[in-house]
């Protein structure tokens, strides 16, 4: 263990609640960063794949999550330590409001995050049809939790000069923070288009080549760069204990495809690194344009993203979907989360229509006008299964508009739910075959144990899927209540 003294140049981006603009201000502040030959990286706080996306596109770096429930504080800091910049820019954009958390506390709030990382906060503030009062609301920032460095304020959709000499003076006189950033009332659906789970994605986004052009146009000459950069570089050096962090999984010689497409993209860099790092070859493909899956494959990892938005490709895509299947019916393990269950199923309703997917799971989904399941999830391990051992308490988050129908026999599951809403009666982590299909996403970082358990399970296939032992195969089948593809 070696102990290193590092100045880490870090900055918040915060908001009084969401639809604040703290997204187009971070993205901004990455692009001139980037524009100045500042190296820059961000991280997103909480759980979200879509903003850090974003994020991952504006600074050229995979965005980290940090995330305070998830993986706890300790955990939350060696992360941040081992991908920050020690020359640069350190850009972490808040979620929800700056003191909003799981309770009345605030706990796991951006808040109690910035405090965590002794890292000062850039407070972005919608400013429409308000002025003198945003000084009570700053003031109230400042004095909620004195601990909570406030360094700067950017007012968002200001609609004019007088409006802005009202709300800098107001804020700076009686709240007591300096104004460094204000931006004109703009359209931002018209940069960052919406829908339902959020964002559009980078992937998916038109007019992405031109994007960036266009939030600098959008921002030129609204923010005090210089000030701002120079509050992220006011933090004070830190000890930081640098650690061995090798792996001690065995991945060399597996090969571990990943479906990655505009369909399928929410991803944490993390959980493809943890079998990246361990010796597995990880192998992208898409569900968009991929004929057949490759035989050699030793797991399947399927991501979430929008397999409603793209169904009617992928349901053409019959021979893909159809390899799955086969592939799935030879014991492939396959680990798949909330998109990817749904590519799994045998269907998906979406606006009235009715996909068929790959039938692996002896179930149908629905997607709907409402969300069904949103927010954090607590799973307790209480089932044989092939990834996590029993009694394992997973910490997770699940955000789907989808729900399984109402099937005359639901299949077996791993988990009980005690906290979200999972796949149904409480349950989630359906066991079929070697599969299991859950609405639940994980970070490596948070569970260990996810990495460990499609590594083990991808080992075993590798070694007997050619010449298998009708023993050992027999030992394979023995996890309990899992069912057969039908």
């Amino acid at each position: 263990m070696q102990y290193c003294s590092v100045t880490m140049p870090r900055v918040v981006v915060a908001g009084l609640s969401g639809d604040s603009g703290k997204t187009l201000i971070s993205l901004a502040l990455l692009l001139l960063a980037h524009q100045q030959n500042i190296p820059a990286m961000a991280f997103k706080k909480g759980p979200d794949y879509i903003d850090a996306g974003w994020l991952s596109w504006a600074s050229q770096r995979p965005t980290r999550n940090l995330d305070t429930f998830l993986m706890g504080p300790e955990r939350t800091i060696q992360l941040f330590r081992a991908n920050a910049l020690a020359n640069g820019l350190n850009l972490v954009e808040g979620n929800r409001g700056i003191f909003d958390g799981v309770d009345i506390h605030g706990t796991h709030s951006t808040a109690q995050l910035a405090k965590l990382l002794k890292a000062p906060i850039l407070l972005v503030i919608n400013a429409t049809k308000v002025t003198h009062t945003v000084a009570a609301l700053v003031l109230g920032c400042t004095k909620l939790d004195p601990e909570v460095r406030i360094g700067g304020v950017i007012l968002n959709r200001v609609s004019g000069s007088r409006h802005e000499s009202i709300l800098r003076e107001s804020v700076e006189s009686i709240g007591g923070v300096p104004v460094l950033g204000v931006l004109p009332s703009v359209d931002s659906s018209s940069l960052l288009p919406t829908r339902h789970l959020g964002l559009v994605p980078p992937q998916e986004h038109e007019v992405v080549t031109v994007l960036r052009s266009k939030i600098l146009s959008a921002v030129q000459g609204c923010l005090d760069t210089e000030r701002i950069f120079e509050l992220a570089r006011s933090v004070l050096p830190e000890t930081a204990r640098v650690e061995n962090t090798g792996r001690t999984e065995d991945g060399h010689g597996l090969k571990i495809a990943y479906l990655q497409d505009s369909a399928f993209s929410f991803y944490y860099p993390d959980n493809l690194e943890a079998l990246e790092e361990a010796g597995a070859q990880l192998c992208p493909i898409s569900s968009l344009t991929t004929s057949t899956l490759p035989e050699d494959l030793d797991a399947l990892y399927i991501g979430g993203g929008f397999p409603e938005t793209h169904a009617e490709v992928i349901a053409s895509n019959s021979c893909f979907l159809s390899s799955i299947r086969a592939q799935a019916l030879k014991g492939l393990p396959i680990y798949a989360e909330c998109g990817g269950l749904m590519l799994l199923s045998r269907a998906i309703h979406w606006k009235g229509l009715r996909f068929p997917m790959a039938g692996v799971l002896p179930v149908e989904v629905e997607v709907r006008a409402k969300p069904q399941g949103h927010g954090y999830v607590e799973l307790f391990v209480d089932s044989p299964n092939p990834y996590y051992p029993l009694g394992t308490r997973i910490r997770g988050h699940e955000f789907h508009y989808s729900k399984i129908m109402t099937t005359d026999s639901l299949p077996p599951t791993a988990c009980a739910v005690h906290r979200g809403t999972g796949c149904f009666g409480g349950r989630d982590g359906i066991l079929v075959e070697n599969v299991w299909a859950s609405y639940s996403h994980v970070h490596a970082a948070a569970t260990r144990e996810w990495a460990r358990g499609v590594l083990a399970q991808a080992r075993f296939f590798h070694r007997h899927k050619s010449n298998p032992h009708p023993s050992e195969l027999l030992a394979w089948a023995g996890y309990g209540n899992r069912t057969s593809i039908s």
